[in-house]
């Protein structure tokens, strides 16, 4: 008598149950990508930090990613070895990224001691962001490939946005939750040290995971060296750089997201400037930002799920974002209930965008490609948040000083108009669009499915 064997994945409890796991992994991680944000007045004044070390320190979270590309030797080693191997690898390099981090900020080094041109202090807490952030990003592009093995043809896009909100928690913390620990601690450090436990917690997690997968792999008694699912083989990669769908979406990413999180790392500050908000007041806004997309993000995924429209989608985040910095970089806008409201709308852009565009991936590369494909997504988006942070930082130094009062300790401290910067996130979103509109006219040439819905009738 003949059986019909059933995946793992078709429980809805199982499914939703690898979801939850690999979430917890990446809140950690999007913590601990924001927490030294808010604290950008604070390493000005009481470290000596000037804006310039602040950008470059910022900009490390991309120097392995970009110059050595560890994101896309992740990518190998996901469509290789698979995801239990590169999730591993990726969770335990964001805990030693992020202790040589913590050192950094909690030692007091001797005075003029240097590293790569910068303090010491500077040059370890960036080599460790260096450390912590190649991990993230092989971590993301690991979890991307996570949900659609385990959600293709069901709740793909919501299953992508609920992961992505949960994340957004993290980065929500990251914004209103430092100044209140360094206050109760009294240290800098402090913020960094919690978050180093919770991505502790978040590594011991993903071991579930890895049973999970074993489970999985068992009920559909896959064959790890022959599958195709990971039998990438180099020759894939011409095709996928010969895809124009793929390099539209890539550099929307990288235009959009250029837009939204170097913003992320200065907006603590640029509150404080421009608004005169007191520094625990002026973190907690930017923290209504990742709020939003908590509720937003799965419902524009549910809506791709069944309604499609994935191009449209990310136009619509998109011109967004233009409006938004646009309003920002008025001088004469300084209400703080219409900033409130704009950084509302910039978490409506930023549920927009990534609830359709992973997804989308998925509809443009075959299944055996993505680990490599998202992984050459994430280091073009990671040219941005490399590059952004450390020209805004140079930006705010050279041109956008207004005045500079000298503390009882002879150190400087510079009031910044944000006008500039927030005119070059104006930039980026106008181009967002633009790679958006050409997406939206490949898909109709190409017929990749991006206005199709997800979810596949049974």
């Amino acid at each position: 008598m003949d059986t019909v064997q059933k995946s793992l994945r078709d429980s809805a409890v199982a499914r939703w149950s690898a979801l939850i796991i690999v979430s917890i992994t990446m809140f950690c991680g999007y913590f601990f990508t924001d927490v030294m944000s808010p604290l950008k007045p604070l390493l000005e004044k009481d470290l000596g930090w000037t804006s310039g070390d602040y950008g470059w320190f910022t900009s490390a979270y991309g120097w392995f990613n970009v110059f050595f590309g560890m994101l896309f030797v992740g990518g190998l080693i996901l469509d290789k070895f698979g995801a239990r191997i590169a999730g591993l690898l990726a969770s335990g390099l964001m805990v030693v990224g992020a202790t040589l981090k913590y050192y950094a900020i909690a030692t007091t080094f001797p005075e003029g001691a240097m590293l790569l041109g910068h303090s010491m202090q500077v040059a370890l807490a960036a080599l460790g962001f260096a450390i912590f952030g190649m991990g993230v990003e092989i971590m993301g592009i690991t979890v991307s490939k996570i949900l659609v093995r385990w959600f293709k043809g069901y709740e793909m896009a919501l299953a992508m946005g609920l992961q992505v909100a949960v994340a957004r928690i993290g980065t929500m913390l990251a914004m209103a939750a430092p100044l209140r620990i360094v206050k109760y601690f009294g240290t800098i450090s402090s913020p960094l040290a919690f978050c180093l436990v919770l991505l502790i917690i978040g590594f011991l997690s993903y071991f579930i995971y890895i049973v999970m997968d074993k489970k999985l792999e068992a009920s559909e008694e896959i064959d790890t060296t022959t599958s195709e699912d990971e039998g990438f083989s180099f020759k894939d990669l011409k095709a996928i750089f010969a895809n124009r769908g793929f390099w539209y979406i890539a550099l929307l990413c990288v235009l959009f997201y250029s837009s939204v999180f170097p913003f992320l790392k200065y907006a603590t500050d640029f509150f404080i400037n421009k608004f005169n908000m007191a520094p625990e007041r002026a973190g907690d806004l930017p923290g209504l930002l990742p709020l939003g997309t908590l509720f937003l993000t799965p419902i524009f995924g549910g809506i791709y799920d069944k309604m499609g429209k994935g191009a449209t989608i990310m136009i619509i985040g998109s011109i967004l974002l233009v409006l938004i910095h646009g309003l920002f970089a008025v001088p004469a806008l300084m209400s703080v209930p219409l900033a409130v409201v704009l950084v509302l709308l910039l978490g409506v852009a930023l549920s927009l965008v990534p609830s359709a565009m992973w997804p989308s991936v998925a509809k443009i590369i075959p299944e055996k490609q993505l680990g490599t494909a998202f992984s050459l997504i994430f280091w073009v988006q990671n040219w941005g948040l490399m590059g952004v942070p450390l020209l805004i930082g140079v930006v705010l130094e050279k041109y956008c000083i207004v005045s500079s009062t000298t503390l009882t300790d002879g150190r400087i401290q510079n009031t910044y108009d944000y006008t500039l910067p927030m005119m070059i996130f104006m930039g980026f979103g106008l181009l967002s669009l633009v790679f958006g509109i050409l997406l939206k006219n490949a898909d109709k040439k190409k017929g990749y499915g991006l206005e199709l819905p997800n979810v596949q009738k049974k």
